[in-house]
């Protein structure tokens, strides 16, 4: 059996003053042979301080920061519709598992081996209205090959096979200064790549925690959008009738962090009084930029009520308001969020309204060839000191550190990942590390190796699967 790695600590100080080194990075350093590459971040050069390089550093970090006073384009010869897609494979391996007791489910050894399709279609329309529409399906033949009768119905119903419509919008300009965008979307609230503060809008794939990034458990939502721009301003309006939850482990998974199944869990209907509303405001400057965020929306995570004796999951409708920004000095990216919530409820105060505020601070740097070093840490400070909410594991204050190391190497056909993700003031509350490496076989092939591992602690789920560490390989064709 594999040893279990450093402490998240020591891993952390191991990898900041291996990616501060002076001579880390430089153009004659061996390690360009050895290392490379994540997820070919933007670098930001030493002639950051010039105006326009600074504008196009902070134009990719928030989807709603569009041009305003854009032209409309004409596609010279290209094709009103386009069909593409990837084709996954993906296998994990579970190390750390003792043998189960009698009765319980083995999840020694191998617990994916998943055929993943995902398919997308893309259309301009007449008038510059343009058309997405995308869906995806797995399944999983890890189940048959262990015995399908070892696992519960839930684990079956949510890991071994699936298939679900993706983003589908239709998006078009009203006129000079507003589009509209209809259909099921991923909206970016937020600067932070690791940890939630405003990025509040979709819902998560919760099922395997920690095995990939944020960007890639978002789950769409219906929504109507409205963006209007103004000097260098732009205002959305967002109304979302469909009412959806994350994505969380089953009952008898891996990753659930009971033994016994969650109660009913009570789904709002979809529009009318439970429509969802939020608005932003996004201006990008000389060097920084900044968001204004407000939701009503219903929260993901449900708490505890009692309906005629009958124990039930229910959501509380809750209000956020919040704001993020951007500095970029140089070879450095500041990172900042905030954010109130008001209307919480809670296992121990169903019917009392709570409030929450969270705060993150970051800090981005890029002055290594093709490599970003980030570090972010956020605080989530409850306003209600309560000892029933500390029976329940509600902390007052809720500390999270991300460190997260991503280089390109070889002409960025390598790329390497390292993250950290540590809860605790102290870093000893629970977490994971995730460590893989890329290598782009061809344009569009790509084959993923690495490794997860996940540190116990107090907080939920952490003390439940701190023996889920694995070994993942991920082959992905591109067409």
């Amino acid at each position: 059996m594999l040893t279990k790695p450093l402490s998240l600590l020591s891993r952390s100080w191991l990898l900041f003053w291996l990616t501060a080194s002076p001579g880390f990075a430089t153009e004659d350093s061996g390690l360009d042979s050895v290392l490379q590459g994540f997820d070919e971040p933007e670098s930001v050069t030493d002639s950051a301080s010039d105006e326009q390089s600074l504008e196009e550093v902070l134009g990719g970090f928030s989807e709603e920061a569009q041009s305003p006073e854009g032209e409309e384009t004409i596609n010279v010869g290209k094709q009103p519709w386009r069909i593409g897609g990837t084709f996954t494979l993906g296998a994990s391996w579970n190390y750390a598992h003792d043998a189960p007791p009698v009765g319980e489910t083995d999840y020694r050894g191998l617990s994916r081996l998943r055929g993943k399709l995902n398919l997308e279609c893309d259309a301009d329309l007449p008038h510059n209205w343009r058309a997405h529409v995308a869906g995806n399906g797995f399944y999983d033949a890890a189940y048959s090959i262990n015995n399908r009768d070892d696992y519960t119905d839930e684990v079956l119903d949510a890991y071994e096979n699936e298939v679900e419509l993706g983003e589908a919008w239709l998006q078009g300009r009203l006129n000079r200064r507003t589009d509209l965008k209809i259909g099921r979307q991923i909206v970016v609230w937020g600067k932070s790549d690791n940890i939630r503060i405003t990025d509040i809008i979709n819902p998560l794939d919760n099922r395997e925690p920690g095995m990939v990034d944020i960007e890639d458990l978002r789950l769409p939502l219906t929504m109507a959008r409205l963006d209007y721009y103004i000097g260098d301003w732009g205002l959305s309006a967002i109304a979302i009738p469909e009412i959806r939850f994350n994505k969380n482990p089953a009952y008898g998974s891996e990753f659930y962090p009971g033994t016994m199944p969650k109660p009913p869990e009570q789904i709002p209907d979809d529009g009318g009084e439970n429509t969802e509303y939020a608005l932003a405001a996004n201006g990008i400057f000389s060097g920084w930029d900044l968001s204004l965020y407000w939701a009503q929306h219903f929260e993901d995570n449900a708490h505890l009520v009692t309906h005629n004796s009958v124990p039930q999951l229910q959501h509380s409708r809750v209000t956020m308001v919040g704001l993020a920004t951007n500095i970029a000095t140089g070879n450095w990216l500041f990172k900042g969020e905030a954010a109130h919530f008001s209307g919480l409820n809670y296992d121990s105060h169903p019917t009392e309204a709570l409030s929450r505020t969270d705060m993150l601070l970051g800090a981005e740097y890029a002055g290594f060839r093709d490599t970003t070093l980030s570090l972010e840490i956020a605080n989530r400070h409850l306003h209600d000191d309560d000892k029933t909410l500390a029976s329940e594991g509600i902390e007052k204050d809720e500390w999270q550190t991300a460190l997260r190391y991503q280089s390109d190497f070889m002409h960025a056909r390598l790329h390497l990942l390292a993250l950290l993700s540590a809860f605790g003031e102290d870093l000893d509350m629970g977490g994971f590390s995730r460590y893989s490496a890329a290598w782009d076989l061809a344009d569009a092939l790509t084959i993923t190796g690495g490794i997860v591992s996940y540190e116990g602690g107090e907080k939920l789920p952490f003390n439940r699967i701190a023996d889920n560490d694995r070994l993942f390989l991920d082959i992905k064709y591109s067409f």
